[in-house]
């Protein structure tokens, strides 16, 4: 249990590095590291799937695993549903403060819920529901505020809001396809297809929009990738080793790293209602997934030592 924790901690904070320096190149008038470039979003998915695919290929290359799979259409599935969500989650990343865009992406796991009572056929109960209306009810706090001008720095747009809903409902998609394929493929298998799949449809949008890189932006943009594969891992292995009930609220511990880093390095003052949305938000999910968890280890008590397996976009 200590072990998934640890794994699911690392994890967190490995994708707040990863949100943190995507939000540097998207807005670079800064104090930390000045002079810095701005980046388009689709370049930095780019320069992510490039890194994330050499790694995966080579791993994939070491264990003498078909690169293609086996269930390529939900291989297909999943790598499309992905992209898309991580190269909308960048754009919001550039145009919505820090807490708020990481925040709606945090949405994901009720929209897996009720993805998978359409597709799977699984029941949703009145309690799921009721955690799905608590997170959404956090989003309106979120959009309210953001309509009568309550953040210093950024205005929310509505717009970007419903494209970071969208990214989310995406990642459900993706999120589902990978229960889907996880008796089938191996885990490496899964994540290379996002990176085979951005890697040509990122690299020609950057022919028409490329930023060069330079200095010390090579070494942020290796760090992105890296990242993103040492998050992909920890989160693996903390679904591995432990129960989702145990494992999940930790997972939330990014949407306090945003908020902080927002606050303090890209002066995103949040007023009370963004504050008390984002918490609703993070509520709102916690609450489902707990009770979900919670529900599968009354349905079978043996479950407590079969943890499951989740690996993000």
């Amino acid at each position: 249990m200590i072990k998934g924790i640890s794994y699911i901690i690392l994890s967190g904070m490995a994708f707040f590095i990863i949100n943190f320096f995507v939000k540097l190149l998207g807005n670079p008038d800064n104090e930390i590291i000045p002079h810095l470039q701005k980046y388009p979003a689709h370049e930095l998915v780019f320069f992510r799937s490039l890194v994330s695919f050499a790694i995966s290929a080579a791993i994939i290359k070491y264990r003498g695993l078909p690169l293609l799979g086996n269930n390529r259409r939900w291989l297909l599935l999943r790598g499309t549903a992905g992209m898309l969500a991580l190269t909308i989650f960048f754009f919001t990343l550039h145009k919505l403060p820090l807490a708020i865009a990481s925040t709606l992406q945090y949405l994901s796991p009720i929209f897996t819920v009720l993805i998978a009572s359409r597709l799977f056929r699984e029941r949703v109960s009145n309690i799921q529901y009721f955690s799905s209306l608590i997170a959404f009810s956090g989003v309106v706090f979120i959009g309210f505020n953001g309509i009568t001008g309550g953040f210093n720095s950024q205005k929310t747009d509505l717009f970007w809001m419903g494209m970071g809903i969208l990214s989310a409902v995406l990642s459900g998609v993706a999120y589902n396809a990978i229960s889907k394929l996880k008796e089938t493929e191996e885990t490496i298998n899964i994540v290379i297809y996002f990176p085979m799949l951005a890697l040509p449809l990122t690299g020609i949008w950057c022919l028409f929009d490329f930023t060069v890189p330079r200095g010390v932006e090579w070494l942020i943009l290796l760090i992105i990738g890296v990242f993103t594969q040492i998050a992909q891992v920890c989160m693996t292995r903390a679904f591995l080793s432990a129960n989702t009930a145990i494992i999940a609220p930790f997972q939330y511990i990014g949407a306090i790293y945003a908020l902080i880093s927002g606050w303090f390095v890209f002066n995103e003052k949040l007023e009370t209602a963004s504050i008390i949305g984002v918490c609703l938000v993070v509520f709102g999910v916690i609450f489902g997934t707990i009770f979900r968890a919670g529900k599968k280890l009354r349905k079978d008590p043996e479950l407590a030592l079969e943890p499951e397996t989740e690996v993000l976009s």
